[in-house]
């Protein structure tokens, strides 16, 4: 690889416009101690000393991509509800492009509350609805979009689907070819439920077990000669530019037309791989928004990933942190 200046290249990221669509929803966290169990039923009693909220899903990319620079604009449909006013104020916190956003009366903004004492979650309670959303609402999210192309032109549009409902096939569909007809790049993070809907988009980012599953793949063995298959497989049902795999520790794998690799993860002490594949889609979609080269895409992303797991939770990448990497392990 040719030698690449990393601070212009970071530098460059602040020059994109990014959409980020799809399942955003509200982390809610609750800690507090458990000394007693209750005397009315045979559960622990946690006395409530801390609540934090959070951005999660959808959001959690947006929160990546803005950390990073770029300028974000989020697009999903909430509720029309306390969940909803909260996580819009913290996207806003956060410089986070609320204007497009589309409040629902037939939705309830996801909320995922976790109580936790000593370090371990006691429960979690998910308040949500994962049917899709209705036409009317993807009519009302389809006339946001367009109203966002044409007064932002963004560099690249990215497709989050955690499969709350937003991404409807009917949605996907008209997104990308809104993308194509006025050359927007498209990267898609896929769920199980539409995996094979995306078609046409510029990079396609599962993780091994989502395409294993989508492909129904049997075996265990990763091998580059396995994941160019997949790769073929992939495209004869979606016809993408690029796919770009996440193996977990294994590391990452891309395919295009001209080139395939699959390269391995650096060595680090992994705390927690939550909210890793959030950062991987944001850092690849810039990276190749900025040169459209899959090598330099698939190698910043790969640290970028490794980097957020060694951070206990779902955390946004330190750009300075991942800079500072990308120049030493890049050379």
């Amino acid at each position: 690889m040719a030698v690449i200046d990393f601070e212009k290249l970071f530098h460059q990221f602040s020059q994109l416009k990014v959409a980020v669509i799809g399942d955003v929803m509200l982390d809610t966290y609750w800690w507090g101690k458990v000394d007693r169990i209750s005397p009315e039923a045979p559960v622990p009693v946690v006395a409530v000393s801390k609540k934090e909220l959070r951005i999660g899903g959808a959001g959690n990319v947006a929160l990546n991509l803005q950390s990073l620079g770029a300028a974000v604009s989020v697009l999903s449909v909430l509720g029309k509800d306390d969940d909803g006013e909260q996580l819009t104020k913290l996207f806003e916190d956060n410089h986070i492009n609320t204007k497009y956003l589309v409040y629902s009366e037939e939705r309830i903004t996801t909320n995922k509350i976790r109580i936790i004492s000593r370090n371990q979650h006691m429960m979690r309670l998910d308040a949500e609805l994962t049917t899709d959303i209705s036409t009317a609402d993807e009519e009302r999210l389809l006339f946001a979009f367009e109203e966002f192309i044409a007064a932002v032109s963004p560099d690249v549009v990215v497709l989050e689907d955690y499969n709350k409902g937003v991404l409807t096939e009917n949605v996907i569909t008209k997104i990308i070819s809104l993308c194509k007809h006025h050359n927007i790049i498209t990267t898609v993070d896929p769920k199980r439920k539409n995996f094979f809907a995306y078609k046409g988009v510029d990079i396609f980012k599962p993780n091994l077990k989502e395409v294993k599953e989508g492909l129904n793949i049997l075996s265990d063995d990763i091998t580059l000669s396995l994941l160019k298959d997949i790769h073929l497989q992939l495209q004869d049902k979606l016809q993408h530019k690029i796919s770009f795999i996440t193996l977990s520790e294994k590391g990452v794998f891309y395919n295009d037309a001209a080139t395939a690799a699959l390269i391995p993860t650096h060595i680090r002490n992994i705390a927690d791989v939550s909210g890793a594949g959030d950062t991987v889609i944001a850092v690849a979609s810039l990276v190749y928004a900025a040169t459209k080269n899959i090598t330099l895409m698939a190698d910043v992303a790969n640290i970028a990933g490794g980097l957020v797991c060694e951070e206990v939770g779902t955390v946004a990448i330190d750009k300075e942190k991942l800079l500072q990497e990308c120049i030493q392990l890049l050379k």
